[in-house]
């Protein structure tokens, strides 16, 4: 029998222990690509009907925030501040698209001239085109089984 190695990281665990009830904390990760997040959003919802609220943003210019040591305890401090009792994140610490706010570092309704690889993807899958998204989703499946 095979055991799965769970994640030491204390955001990781927050999130395995599922829905504990309000107030809840998201974590965003955002990057160039989709291989090192130089940006994590951490908002918190109050309650189920409350919108979530972005706290605070943190950067790295030549790490990923996803492993830097500081910034995830800085990530827990900001939680725990605001009494999270639930954390939301995306599985497998995915970026979920480039780290510029479209309006405010680049003109809204254009791409970001620093991040080509999220132009035209799909950003929950990375995919550019309906054969690349069919790889993912394979590749995810035989990933999960």
């Amino acid at each position: 029998m095979k055991f799965k190695k769970r994640s030491d990281s204390p955001l990781k665990r927050m999130r395995r222990h599922g829905f504990r009830g309000y107030p809840v904390g998201t974590i965003i990760y955002y990057g160039p690509d989709n291989t090192r997040a130089s940006k994590v959003a951490v908002g918190f919802a109050a309650t189920e009907s409350s919108e979530s609220v972005i706290l605070d943003r943190l950067y790295s210019d030549t790490g990923d925030v996803r492993t830097d040591p500081a910034i995830q305890a800085a990530i827990l401090r900001i939680l725990k501040e605001h009494g999270v009792k639930s954390v939301s994140m995306l599985e497998n610490d995915h970026i979920l698209g480039c780290p510029h706010e479209e309006g405010k570092d680049y003109p809204d309704g254009e791409v970001c001239p620093q991040c080509p690889y999220w132009a035209n993807r799909d950003r929950f899958e990375g995919a550019t085109d309906r054969a690349d998204k069919a790889r993912a989703l394979a590749d995810w499946a035989r990933r999960q089984g």
